[in-house]
């Protein structure tokens, strides 16, 4: 029977799981909707706006314009408007960039909450399963016993009988069976349907989570989409905004200038862009030598990290397993189900908070290759990186400082390689980062995953 004739006919336990899930899959449909307008430009079955790539000025074109005073005034116009439309795209593509990421934290989210309760079902189904099979090995033991007695009851009395009041009536005709030995048959066939009825719960959540994984993939695509076209537009943007401006002044204040003037002074705005991002780069590795030599234990040892609130060994070491810690500090919230300090509701927490103060370095656990660099809304996790290893295995960094991205997606990364600096952006109550690992796209806790490689977490 498939998952829509269950849903339709389901009564008791089933039925109750299958109510449950409903909102996953109505939150589904929107969600796809919203994928296929980020994707397409517009609604499935529509044909999206073509992409227009914008012609602009040469410096010919600006020095011819200047000894006609029409010319002028049209190329004046022609620029400023240009310069409209570079701020607007990038006013617009951050904005769906945003949207997206935020759309797709929500999918990945539902579809945690939903993965997470699948196993605990499944978990409840497995022990449910455990003690009726304790129970039918009691119950067959106890009818064996009656056969060898002479009793004229046999195994047949539990195994064949179709519900616990054919069995209770069988029970009744056989004047041997004592009300004991009716209970113990009787608890049988109950702990077998409660393990069952365990069974088909988790099967109807773990059918559900197909949907929703489908969801969430498909949200991570347009999120992606989304941020390399609010990439490309910054980046156009940044290439031709200076020399506009150049070409604009140019024009204005009437005088010569040529494009090998430009580039002279954009040799020297360049040379000064890179010292200062070398200082910066300095004062970066120097803020993170400084975090490692705060978390480094004393008094001799090698530090370690038990429990919720326990400092550890500082971020970015590499292990011999070939993992490193992501940042320096320590735990103070675990992975699983925890009251949300912001909100106060009961619900699931996908990772691991390591507490340390705002601007610290994050790096990568491991090596791999960015799957998502950006915002995934206020409401959730703030500023994200998610980092694909293969086999299977990603990890995640939430709360990231605002301009603490230091990575774009499609790059590759290094085990220890700096990825971003600490915030509290989202939904979060301080300085802060969340780390997360998943297998196979499920959940799991990042301090037995890393403490399995060697690294005290």
């Amino acid at each position: 029977m498939s998952y829509r004739e269950r849903r339709r006919g389901a009564t008791g336990p089933e039925g109750t799981a299958i109510r449950a899930n409903k909102k996953y899959r109505s939150r589904l449909f929107a969600v796809v909707a919203a994928v296929a307008v980020a994707t397409s430009g517009s609604i499935i079955g529509q044909a999206a706006e073509p992409a227009y790539a914008i012609s602009y000025p040469t410096w010919d074109d600006v020095q011819n314009a200047r000894s006609n005073e029409s010319a002028k005034q049209q190329q004046v116009a022609r620029i400023n408007d240009l310069l409209a439309q570079l701020e607007t795209r990038v006013a617009e593509t951050q904005a769906a960039a945003a949207a997206r990421g935020a759309e797709y934290l929500a999918a990945q989210q539902e579809f945690d909450e939903a993965d997470f309760k699948a196993r605990q079902l499944q978990s409840e189904a497995d022990a449910a399963q455990l003690k009726a099979d304790e129970s039918k090995l009691r119950a067959g033991q106890l009818a064996a016993r009656l056969s060898r007695s002479g009793g004229d009851v046999s195994a047949s009395l539990f195994f064949d009988g179709d519900s616990a009041d054919d069995l209770l009536s069988q029970l009744g005709m056989a004047s041997k069976i004592t009300d004991q030995s009716a209970g113990i048959y009787t608890t049988a066939l109950r702990d077998q349907n409660t393990a069952q009825a365990a069974t088909d719960q988790a099967n109807v959540a773990k059918e559900a989570l197909e949907e929703l994984a489908a969801a969430a993939a498909a949200a991570l695509e347009a999120a992606t989409a989304a941020a390399e076209a609010a990439a490309a537009a910054l980046q156009e943007q940044q290439e031709n905004q200076a020399v506009l401006q150049a070409q604009l002044a140019v024009l204005i204040e009437n005088r010569e200038a040529t494009e090998a003037d430009y580039q002279a002074g954009v040799r020297a705005r360049e040379a000064e862009a890179a010292r200062i991002r070398e200082e910066q780069r300095k004062a970066a590795a120097a803020a993170a030598a400084a975090a490692a030599a705060a978390a480094r234990p004393t008094g001799g040892g090698g530090g370690s990290s038990s429990g919720g609130g326990s400092s550890a060994a500082p971020g970015g070491v590499v292990a011999g397993s070939g993992w490193a810690r992501p940042s320096s500090g320590y735990v103070n919230s675990t992975y699983g189900n925890r009251i949300h300090p912001k909100t106060g509701q009961w619900t699931f927490h996908a990772g691991a908070d390591v507490s340390i103060g705002c601007g610290q370095p994050i790096y990568a656990a491991s090596s791999g290759t960015v799957s998502f660099s950006g915002w995934t809304g206020q409401y959730s996790y703030g500023n994200f990186v998610q980092l694909s290893h293969g086999g299977g295995v990603s990890t995640a960094y939430g709360h990231i400082l605002e301009g603490g991205l230091l990575v774009r997606a499609g790059e590759s990364v290094s085990v220890g390689q700096m990825i971003a600096l600490v915030g509290t952006t989202g939904s979060s109550t301080g300085c802060h980062l969340h780390f997360e690992v998943r297998q196979g796209g499920s959940t799991v806790d990042p301090r037995t995953f890393l403490g399995a490689r060697g690294i005290s977490f």
